[in-house]
């Protein structure tokens, strides 16, 4: 771990700026808003180590496979989170001196993500080379109110000297990715232009052939005033452009330069429009000026945290954490438009590539279930669906027919593009991900009609896979599943997978359900998907319900626990609590051979199946089970400690489920896992909201109505949160010895706490 963050309610403080820590700190204080998003990089020049990275959702370039072997069913490209064109750039040169942290003495240096508000502040004292002191403050932010705008307030004030200051205010556009696998820069600058005031660069992606248009324009006032700038100097190159001003300031007087940013691109503007476009929606920004901006994304940020806050008193480390887990999750992913999805890195890190891995179906559907319209987590299955195309097309190329499909364990448009064999051929647990979201998300909301416009079509390929996947061992007179990767990537190549082959069963058994329901109640659309997918629908059931029978589970009878899959007690049987702290965690300390033959398990595997369908299992087995393969894990997943907090206070384990509740809050502001500079773990953030809703609150659907079953860690005085179900808005509350559950809004529902039901009617509220 490396805490050097300060504790705090509602901000993330870092004081003292020590350039060891500057890359993570980049990627804790990033700023998104569903659109775009960036890293916290300096606006002024940085010589020392960083990654400056500005994102855009949905742009993306297909960087050519790089892997020592080729193998048949490769796919030809890793689809890279591009870094766009750089707009954060001021550069200051003060008395013909360049203002560079990398270089100057740094005193009183603070950095401050409100999260309340949803703003990054920095201030500092810089005493340049020649002995100049001067004060710095900046502030900026990207609007959640205009999607395609942003802000920055840079204030400097010099404390021991008059002189002239120099901006510099610049849109970059030779920019490369970090993680590209051959050194290739991904853009093509295609047009630049430059006048008073004002920049703007139009740039293009190579192959992906995506365009985006960023417009800058600044102002500037000189002691509260307005300062004119009746002209400055515009540079206009190949790939840059930018607008130079000098300001002669004197010794405590403080200069505020204001840039307004906008950012276009062609998922949402014709090409031609681009610039236009940006040229007007930075003018208005302008007009506005940033204390009117920066308000309306207040307003928008007071919106969700009242649907999404969680408050916890006693504790603010753990109040900390789950703020800053929503917080990133939300800037992330917004849900307006169905084309976009939950990318593992968000927009902090170019680490993992890809918009969608099957994180999204698996941790996060439940958090924008209950904290958003329920049109948000539709449009993350939406997504899925209008790529079904592409992942029968990815079982095509694997061997599979007749519409089977088989989804991406990662993608940006529904082709698969992960290249390495023991994910991309094995880890096929993913698919089971996306049923099970569907699952979800129709037991939770009552949707029932999305089966006949969409689901139904999803569960059917996917059935269809799992049918054709599955194969008859005449050995043990039972279907296996062969060659699988499951959860646990600290496995590969593995026969019975019993998370595998329990999901497998179970998404065959309940598109036969699903396919019964659309069949009863619409006769003639039930027809229509029949010929549309081709299906011999008595055939096709009849050997699913033959596989679901005659699945072989491999099971460890003495212990009475499920055996994550064939072999795994011929492994040497050792403790994670018993291997030295030093090589942890041990993807970075041991070679892969070794990892693949121990018996230590990087996140939950048997425990994610039984956490999915808990309700086929008693608390002793679950305890069983836990008990066994929670102290073979290293969490070395970010995926990790959530499932097992979720287990853990299932069992009445409260202080391990506060403890790994407390690893997966703080994951990344402890850096528990020593990767934060990568960028964070965006969709594993989810977890931490489950971890308390459903690990501390209980909160199931149980035979169709809402369910609680709370408790509290020891050291907490109380903690609540709210659940938008249906049309209801419940406000959750637990303290020790007491549970009061308000109904904020909707008409009366019924509920259940601790197995008794209850009616609650709006503006009321139950204690028990």
């Amino acid at each position: 771990m490396n805490k050097y963050l300060k504790v705090d309610d509602w901000c993330i403080i870092e004081e003292g700026f020590d350039p060891k820590n500057h890359r993570s700190s980049e990627s804790i204080f990033s700023l998104g808003n569903g659109r775009m998003g960036q890293r916290a990089n300096f606006e002024e020049k940085y010589s020392g180590n960083t990654l400056q990275g500005t994102y855009i959702g949905g742009v993306y370039y297909t960087d050519k496979t790089r892997v020592g072997w080729w193998k048949n069913g490769y796919p030809e490209y890793f689809a890279k989170v591009l870094n766009a064109p750089y707009w954060n750039g001021i550069y200051v040169e003060i008395n013909n001196e360049q203002l560079d942290l990398g270089v100057c003495k740094v005193r009183d240096f603070t950095r401050i993500l409100n999260m309340k508000e949803g703003y990054l502040e920095r201030s500092f004292i810089a005493i340049m080379p020649n002995g100049n002191e001067v004060k710095v403050n900046a502030r900026r932010f990207i609007s959640m109110a205009n999607k395609e705008i942003a802000a920055i307030r840079y204030a400097l004030t010099p404390l021991n000297f008059s002189g002239d200051i120099l901006f510099t205010s610049s849109i970059d556009g030779d920019i490369i990715n970090e993680d590209a696998n051959y050194n290739e820069k991904f853009w093509d600058v295609l047009e630049t232009d430059a006048l008073n005031g004002e920049a703007y660069l139009r740039s293009q992606t190579k192959k992906t052939n995506f365009q985006v248009g960023v417009g800058i324009k600044y102002a500037i006032t000189l002691g509260g005033n307005e300062y004119p700038v009746l002209e400055d100097e515009t540079i206009i190159d190949q790939n840059y452009v930018a607008n130079k001003v000098s300001v002669f300031v004197e010794k405590g007087k403080q200069v505020c330069f204001y840039k307004y940013i906008a950012v276009l691109s062609s998922m949402n503007h014709n090409v031609s429009d681009l610039l236009p476009n940006a040229k007007i929606l930075v003018n208005d920004a302008c007009s506005k000026g940033f204390d009117t901006l920066l308000e309306e994304h207040r307003l928008v940020w007071k919106e969700i945290w009242e649907h999404s806050d969680i408050v916890i008193e006693g504790d603010v480390e753990a109040q900390q954490g789950i703020r800053f887990n929503i917080f990133q999750l939300k800037q992330t992913y917004t849900g307006d438009d169905a084309r976009l999805n939950i990318g593992p890195k968000g927009f902090t890190g170019e680490k993992y590539g890809g918009s969608t891995y099957w994180d999204t179906e698996a941790y996060c559907v439940p958090f924008y279930l209950s904290t958003a319209d329920a049109k948000v987590t539709r449009n993350l299955l939406i997504y899925r669906y209008k790529q079904l195309d592409k992942a029968i097309e990815n079982g095509q190329k694997l061997g599979f027919t007749d519409g089977a499909a088989l989804y991406p364990m990662v993608t940006m448009n529904g082709e698969e593009c992960h290249n390495e064999w023991e994910i991309t051929f094995e880890e096929i647990h993913r698919n089971g991900a996306i049923a099970y979201a569907i699952y979800r998300y129709i037991n939770y909301t009552g949707d029932d009609f999305y089966l006949e416009e969409y689901g139904l079509e999803v569960l059917t390929a996917i059935a269809r896979f799992w049918a054709q996947r599955a194969t008859f061992s005449e050995a043990r007179k039972k279907y296996v599943i062969l060659g699988v990767t499951g959860p646990n990537e600290y496995e590969n190549n593995v026969n019975n997978n019993w998370y595998t082959n329990k999901i497998a069963t179970w998404c065959m058994k309940y598109a036969i359900e699903c396919l019964e329901k659309v069949k009863s109640r619409s006769t003639d659309r039930f027809l229509e998907l029949v010929e549309k997918l081709k299906l011999d629908y008595k055939a096709e059931t009849r050997k699913w319900q033959e596989i679901i029978d005659q699945m072989y589970f491999p099971e460890e009878k003495e212990l009475g626990i499920f055996l994550q899959q064939d072999g795994y007690m011929d492994k040497e049987q050792i403790l994670a609590a018993d291997l030295n702290p030093e090589i942890r965690p041990l993807n970075q300390h041991w070679s892969w051979d070794r990892i693949l033959r121990s018996c230590f398990i990087k996140q939950a595997d048997v425990l994610q199946g039984i956490y999915f369908f808990e309700k086929e299992y008693d608390d002793a087995c679950i305890k069983r089970n836990f008990d066994f393969y929670e102290s073979r894990t290293v969490h070395e997943s970010s995926l990790s400690p959530c499932v097992h907090s979720i287990l853990a206070a299932r069992i009445g384990d409260m202080t391990k489920a506060y403890n790994l509740y407390l690893r997966t809050a703080r994951l990344d502001l402890d850096d528990y896992n020593k990767e934060a500079h990568e960028g964070l773990h965006i969709t594993s953030m989810a977890g931490t909201w489950m971890s308390i809703v459903e690990g501390f609150g209980g909160m199931r659907i149980k035979e169709g109505i809402l369910s609680f079953q709370p408790a509290i860690p020891e050291s907490w005085k109380s903690y609540s949160f709210k659940v938008m179900y249906r049309k209801n808005i419940l406000n959750v509350r637990v303290q020790h010895g007491k549970v009061i559950i308000f109904n904020e809004e909707g008409g009366v529902m019924e509920l259940a706490v601790y197995g008794k039901k209850y009616k609650i009617v709006e503006n009321s509220k139950i204690e028990i």
